[in-house]
Formats: C-alpha cells, sequence, structure tokens
C-alpha cells in the first residue's frame, strides 16, 4: 500500500522540538563561541582592557554612591534624634499636665459634691448617690469579677518584615467582655480603671484602644461589680468560648477570676451641654389668664 501522498509507504516523521532540544543543546552562536574557544581564538587584549575599564569604572561608581548615601544617612541623623527628644519630651509634658488637671478636677469635683449636699436634704441627696453609681458618676464597691486578656505573640513576618496582628487584641473583644458582663448582671464595668457609662465608646485607633478617647494597653483587665455568680456566667456563656477560641487559636492571654471586694473608681464628669433656670411654679401663666387677656 502506498502512502497517501505518493511515496514509498514507509512514514517519515519530522524530530519534534523536545528531540531536537536533546539533540541539539547548543545553538550555532554558542557553538562557534565553544569552537573559537578550544582554538585558542578568544577575546584581544584591547576587548580585555574595555572590559576591565568598564566593570572598574561600575564598581567605583557604586562605591561613590555607597559613600553619598551613607554620609546623607549620617549627615541626618542628628536631626532626627533631636526631632524624636522633642516629640518624646512633648508627649510627657502633656501627660504631666493632664494628670495635673485630672487631679484638679477631681478637687472640684469633690467640693461640688460637698456644696450640695449642704443644700439638699438627707433624702434627696441618698437618692442623687444611688443615681449616680447607677450612672458611672460616683465610685461603687463590692463584689464581682476580674477578665484579663492579652496580646498573644507576634512573630515577624520574614517577606514583608512587619509583625503579625491575628494575635492583637481588638476594641471590639473588649465590646464582647464588656457587653457579657453587663447581660450578666453587672452594675458596674471598669477597662484599664476607666469606669464606663451609657455614653462610653471603645474604638480601635491604629494599634491602640481607646476607652472614652483614653489609651489603653495590653494586659486588658476588664473589672465588673455584680451578682456572686458573675464570674461563673461569663466563663461558661457565649463570651467565654469566644475567648478560649482565641486563646487557642492565637495564643491570646486569658483568665476570669471572682473578685470578694474591689472599688471602681468614679466616671469622668460629662461635659454640660446646656442649661437653663427652672421657672417656679407660682410664676408660669395659667391656660385661663392667657385666655383672659386674649378676651
Amino acid at each position: 500500500m502506498s502512502s497517501p501522498d505518493g511515496g514509498d509507504g514507509q512514514r517519515r516523521f519530522a524530530p519534534d522540538f523536545l528531540t531536537e532540544l536533546f539533540q541539539n543543546p547548543l545553538d550555532p552562536g554558542y557553538a562557534d563561541a565553544a569552537a573559537r574557544k578550544a582554538r585558542g581564538e578568544g577575546r584581544t587584549g584591547a576587548t580585555k582592557r574595555i572590559v576591565s575599564g568598564i566593570s572598574a569604572l561600575t564598581v567605583a561608581a557604586l562605591g561613590f554612591l555607597l559613600v553619598v548615601a551613607y554620609q546623607q544617612t549620617t549627615a541626618a541623623e542628628p536631626a532626627r534624634s533631636q526631632a524624636r527628644e522633642t516629640l518624646i519630651d512633648q508627649v510627657q509634658n502633656r501627660r504631666t499636665e493632664t494628670a495635673e488637671l485630672q487631679a484638679r478636677a477631681d478637687r472640684l469635683r469633690a467640693e461640688v459634691a460637698g456644696l450640695r449636699e449642704k443644700q439638699l436634704g438627707g433624702a434627696a441627696v441618698a437618692r442623687m448617690r444611688d443615681l449616680e453609681a447607677e450612672t458611672g458618676l460616683a465610685p461603687v464597691r463590692g463584689s464581682g469579677a476580674r477578665v484579663t486578656v492579652g496580646d498573644g505573640p507576634m512573630p515577624v513576618d520574614p517577606l514583608t518584615g512587619e509583625r503579625k496582628s491575628e494575635a492583637r487584641v481588638r476594641d471590639t473583644d473588649l465590646q464582647v467582655a464588656t457587653n457579657a458582663l453587663w447581660a450578666a448582671g453587672a452594675e458596674a464595668v471598669a477597662v484599664n480603671g476607666q469606669r464606663l457609662t451609657a455614653t462610653s465608646t471603645i474604638r480601635q485607633a491604629g494599634e491602640a484602644i481607646l476607652v472614652d478617647f483614653r489609651p489603653v494597653t495590653t494586659p486588658y483587665q476588664v473589672v465588673a461589680i455584680g451578682p456572686d455568680n458573675l464570674a461563673g456566667k461569663f466563663r461558661d456563656g457565649a463570651a467565654g468560648r469566644f475567648f478560649r477560641a482565641l486563646n487557642t487559636k492565637f495564643g491570646i492571654s486569658y483568665d476570669v477570676a471572682e473578685l470578694n471586694d474591689v472599688t471602681l473608681d468614679a466616671a469622668t464628669g460629662p461635659n454640660l451641654r446646656q442649661a437653663s433656670p427652672s421657672v417656679p411654679p407660682s410664676s408660669a401663666p395659667s391656660p385661663s389668664s392667657k385666655a383672659s387677656k386674649g378676651g
């Protein structure tokens, strides 16, 4: 039988690409270069000198650039150090001023409380103290629970050089803890000493957590005053399971303890937004007098 192309019956196949590659791994250019090298026809002396000169110039240029970069870095270091020290001094001064203002505010608050008690009667003072304790404007004391959570290990990423933040405690984690304590019957809650009120906020600002715009740092202690079984309710509830999962998966530290006697300071007083004098009942016009005037 003849082949379809009219040949002698034997099929001929052109070698495929892989076969050609393995049989002839060097292209003609490489083959010619190898042949010249074998015959001793390498680069001439002039060519070698040109290549050597270019290499020397390249190395010299790189060295010059490195020297300039080093000099610029060392020259700018004193200015950066001075700016860093100035910022540190400013932060420390602001912290000192804040502490002094806070102490002055506490003294004025105590004076206002004393004057108010002098003006009010015993029953009114007792009622006012109860309301202040409920709203967080007065210190409270009693038994309760303490929930402590802290950042876990944060290794450095070998590719980016940044620390992995999965094991960092977030503002939402503290929100879970405080809400669970309120739901378990807590009467007062504080985060790292910052008393919470109905208008308190727990927010994230970069890597810092702010409670009522004041920074708190790890480990975070959420202390609450409430019923005797407050710690057990938290531990056995959904929040306890949530923090145990964070501990297992990310290494975030977690602990719940019962407190027999704890005192929570008062929260920072709210800002006065509006005030108006009260109208005595006798001076308020009655509907009948308005009608007579209109007639």
